[in-house]
């Protein structure tokens, strides 16, 4: 008998939360780096996280963690 996957509702599975709390922080750093100079390397860092998200988002998701 073949288990039935979780139902997330609009959204709200682990995975997109994941993703989402990832690019933000990485949104946050990358704004902070092209406030204070602009420093490049920071900014490139946080553009960087964000990607990080993304990734984080489509592995939990094939873990069976977001939205079929």
């Amino acid at each position: 008998m073949a288990q039935t996957p979780k139902f997330y509702h609009h959204g709200k599975s682990p995975a997109a939360w994941a993703g989402v709390v990832v690019a933000a922080v990485g949104f946050v750093i990358a704004a902070i780096g092209s406030v204070i100079g602009p420093n490049w390397a920071v900014a490139i860092v946080g553009g960087a996280i964000v990607l990080v998200g993304g990734l984080v988002t489509m592995v939990m998701k094939a873990m069976g963690y977001g939205q079929p």
